[in-house]
């Protein structure tokens, strides 16, 4: 497919890359990459300045800083140079991201996007999503077939909804459903050589949407960005599959009523790290945290949500606002209740926590992650980890649906071809 030269204004202006194609030609003005066969690469800074302030769009003369692109196309029988083995939950650049812009102009519709070398991009300093965090980010993976035929995502449709409903919050145009899945796709085909090895991992997706333009005064920004990127995967947690130990933090808190804590904004994470690091130093997993106005009933850990288990019954806390509604987390209760589970969505007390028979986090990253103690004001409790578990249970009937080894009896995979 032939290149085509697009005029962007703003942080994108005079990319040149090929539209919805795995074959991607030279750009300018990037600059130069070295090659080797490690893949290491070096970028320099490319335009500068810009400004803006108030609701006003002012002209910007900075440039992407992007790394150099290439004809190479990409055979799907080419793996990455990586120890698929010892895969962990980092970051692993690969060759190609998708993005899209929204400028006034486009009356809040994001036009259809472009795959470029994967790389960094250079906002103004004004930028929005710089300044007010005004940005959103959702999390998913592509699977690898076991017949090799192509690539299964799981749920798409429900991280593009969950976007939107993002957006919404935080004042931001956001793209349809079916531009949202269109993105992801082509970033995994884009990408393809770097999906793992069925049972190896997965190719993580990191779709992001953030306001680009340039804004002195507190409003929205002018212009939008959404981009989709890639990284191979394995386990999130350093532990792998073993059982993890977390801590209840009550000093300080992941949301509060009212706030952005039922959305995947930007905003949410970074005020976790303190409590998370300090729990990482005394060697703990993860902090799991309490809700900010009785400190007694639990919400979430630092980036998944937390279920326990008593008898037959599974109770997770009800997302009011405070709690992010999870993909893996609906996923995980109904599949329990298809097994004959009780589950429970209401608010489950530090009280409930420490009488539980099983404790469990649910995520994208983490997928189902059994939690064998929780230490709250000093006391360590500990609970029931094994083959014979509920999250094991769960595990293993959700983990053979994502990647292909049972039927998916409720229309939840994508195929990726």
């Amino acid at each position: 497919m032939a290149a085509s030269r697009v005029s962007w204004a703003g942080p994108w202006r005079w990319l040149r890359c090929v539209r919805d194609s795995r074959r991607v030609c030279n750009c300018a003005p990037l600059k130069s990459m070295h090659k080797s066969r490690a893949r290491a690469w070096r970028q320099n800074a490319g335009g500068g300045g810009g400004g803006g302030g108030g609701g006003s769009l002012l002209p910007r003369r900075w440039q992407s800083s992007l790394p150099q692109l290439d004809h190479v196309d990409r055979s799907d029988e080419e793996s990455g140079e990586i120890d698929w083995d010892k895969l962990g939950f980092g970051l692993t650049p690969t060759d190609y991201m998708y993005v899209t812009r929204c400028s006034p102009e486009d009356r809040g519709d994001f036009p259809r996007g472009e795959l470029c070398r994967y790389g960094n991009i250079e906002l103004s300093p004004s930028s929005g999503v710089l300044n007010y965090a005004q940005g959103l980010f959702e999390g998913m993976k592509a699977y690898r077939r076991p017949d090799r035929s192509g690539y299964t995502l799981f749920r798409p449709e429900e991280n593009a909804r969950r976007m939107q409903h993002g957006a919404e919050r935080m004042c931001m145009p956001a793209p349809s459903v079916e531009q949202f899945v269109h993105a992801v796709k082509q970033t995994v085909l884009a990408n393809r050589r770097w999906v793992p090895p069925q049972g190896k991992g997965a190719l993580y997706l990191r779709p992001l949407l953030m306001g680009s333009g340039p804004i002195l005064g507190l409003a929205p920004a002018p212009e939008y960005t959404f981009l989709v990127y890639a990284a191979p995967v394995g386990n999130y947690f350093k532990e792998g599959l073993a059982p993890i130990n977390l801590v209840v933090h009550d000093e300080f808190h992941r949301a509060m009523p009212g706030g952005t804590g039922g959305v995947k904004t930007i905003a949410n994470y970074a005020p976790v790290l303190r409590a998370q690091t300090d729990a990482k130093s005394k060697g703990f997993t993860d902090v799991l945290y309490l809700d900010s106005v009785h400190k007694r009933y639990l919400e979430e850990v630092s980036s998944c949500n937390v279920f326990v288990v008593k008898g037959g019954v599974v109770a997770t806390p009800a997302t009011q606002g405070t709690i992010l509604p999870g993909i893996t987390r609906k996923s995980v209760i109904e599949l329990a209740r298809d097994r004959g589970y009780k589950v429970e969505e209401r608010l489950v007390s530090i009280d409930d926590l420490m009488s539980a028979d099983e404790v469990f986090c649910t995520g994208t990253a983490v997928v189902v992650a059994p939690v064998s103690t929780v230490t709250y004001r000093g006391n360590k409790y500990e609970f029931r980890t094994g083959p014979d578990t509920v999250s094991q249970e769960l595990y293993t009937t959700l983990t053979s649906i994502q990647m292909g080894l049972a039927e998916d009896n409720k229309g939840w995979t994508v195929a990726v071809e």
